[in-house]
């Protein structure tokens, strides 16, 4: 059953963001950016927590770092607008975002974005053990790039 909730990034998704990318609590945690396409039909990617920032000090604020020649980059320059999801503590989010270009974070375009709605969707009959997950093939190199991604994301 889905509920509406403050236009805010949830406690418990905010926790894990704020998590390190090499803390084993994230190992694996997959959001969902979810854009349009030109042709009206939806788009889905795969972001990780070396990937998005909560802003701090505004907990209505994310900044994401996207490859720049991503179908995702495009939409989003062109429609200004997505939804994050991601599953957490057995609950799905859903975050719909207002969304900007902010430029480049190294090698991945930066976009800053604000939630203007958010919802969770939980049922009673049943708990969500979690959502999509993934393993690393090069743990190590992939860690060290995603804390430099967010560290540049945090200080711009």
């Amino acid at each position: 059953m889905s509920r509406p909730l403050d236009p805010l990034v949830p406690e418990a998704l905010r926790t894990l963001l704020a998590a390190d990318p090499g803390d084993a609590a994230v190992d694996g945690f997959t959001l969902l950016l979810l854009t349009t396409r030109a042709d009206g039909w939806p788009h889905q990617a795969m972001l990780s927590v070396g990937e998005v920032v909560c802003a701090p000090g505004a907990d209505d604020l994310l900044t994401l770092a996207v490859w720049p020649g991503a179908t995702s980059t495009a939409n989003l320059r062109e429609r200004g607008r997505a939804t994050l999801t991601a599953v957490v503590d057995g609950v799905a989010y859903a975050l719909f975002l207002a969304v900007e270009a902010a430029g480049d974070v190294g090698r991945l375009a930066r976009f800053d974005a604000r939630v203007v709605a958010a919802s969770a969707d939980e049922a009673p009959y049943a708990r969500l053990d979690g959502g999509i997950r993934f393993t690393l093939t090069d743990r190590d190199a992939t860690i060290d790039r995603w804390r430099a991604t967010r560290e540049e994301l945090a200080a711009s």
